[in-house]
């Protein structure tokens, strides 16, 4: 409250300018409002993510098998060091999730911009077209696979039918070591390309036209207007596209499983890191070595984000 100020008195006034505490002002009161409603949430959120981190990482430095409430003693970087020393299982399921991951994200990207690009300009029937994209989409990876696995019957699955009927050899497809990875990320290919197109499509839209309008004016042809003035643009939403797709094939399991069975195949054709880590959990009981895969599983996938995001930010840095 303000006080007053008698006529000769040499006491000021609590509500001088510069002087006491300032009035709270409604900006304040609404942002500490704000944060005090947030903050539940938040913490919340970061128990539910910093304590499986924080429970996996222990359980990494331990010898648990067996029972995961069963006894077990800390053992400090041995299982890692375990792991980094198999040759056996761990570096070849790595280089297949390497493998799977980049060849099936490489012909997904370049299809689905193919795609993206004959679906820019609007054309009759373009909502069909659409709908008929997305049905990959809702399908689960466990219902695909055992599609596919009837499909690719070596006996009586329809594609060796058709290639009978062509005149080509018989093939194996899914039961035979060798072709079992290539044909399972063409499967893969088949499923998610749609999603790329999709995403690309929708950054493509977000384009100015002037730029290609100028191009074209100047005598440019269909792929040095893509190449120098289109892709250049695009390389943001590219970028974007390219890390979420890039995540998500790392981490394919559904799929492997579902058409290939425990350990990827008799001979561990398909088994990736993680077909390898739901071995060593459900059939091996070994979870503190489960534990530190999934560790290191997770430094890949977070270090494969940080380098695609720091290559299309320079990407986009040079083509500006």
């Amino acid at each position: 409250m303000a006080t007053l100020q008698l006529p000769g008195s040499t006491r000021q006034s609590t509500t001088e300018p510069g002087r006491g505490r300032p009035p709270r002002s409604f900006e304040s009161s609404n942002r500490r409002l704000k944060w005090a409603m947030l903050t539940p949430a938040l913490l919340f959120v970061g128990l539910m993510i910093a304590f499986p981190l924080a429970y996996t990482v222990n359980l990494s430095l331990t010898d648990a098998f067996g029972a995961v409430n069963a006894g077990s003693s800390h053992v400090g970087l041995r299982n890692f060091g375990d792991l980094l020393t198999d040759t056996r299982r761990f570096w070849p399921a790595a280089w297949r999730t390497l493998e799977f991951t980049v060849g099936a994200v490489l012909l997904e990207t370049v299809l689905g911009l193919a795609v993206a690009m004959l679906l820019r300009k609007p054309f009759r029937g373009i909502r069909w077209v659409r709908t008929v994209l997305i049905i990959p989409l809702l399908t689960t990876p466990v219902a695909i696979g055992i599609l596919w696995l009837l499909i690719l019957d070596p006996t009586n699955g329809i594609a060796n039918h058709l290639l009978s009927e062509l005149g080509m050899p018989r093939m194996e497809f899914l039961g035979s070591v060798g072709q079992s990875l290539p044909t399972l990320m063409l499967i893969d290919v088949w499923q998610w390309t749609p999603m790329m197109a999709l995403l690309l499509l929708a950054g493509l839209t977000t384009l100015p036209e002037e730029p290609e309008e100028a191009a074209l004016v100047d005598g440019a042809g269909p792929w040095q207007r893509f190449r120098y003035v289109i892709l250049p643009m695009l390389t943001p939403a590219l970028g974007t596209a390219l890390v979420l797709r890039a995540v998500d094939a790392l981490k394919t399991f559904d799929l492997l499983y579902a058409t290939k069975g425990p350990g990827g195949g008799a001979d561990f054709e398909v088994e990736t890191l993680n077909v390898y880590a739901y071995g060593l959990t459900f059939d091996y009981q070994e979870y503190g070595l489960a534990a530190a895969l999934l560790v290191l599983f997770t430094l890949v996938i977070i270090g494969v984000v940080v380098a695609l995001r720091r290559r299309a930010t320079s990407s986009g840095r040079k083509d500006a």
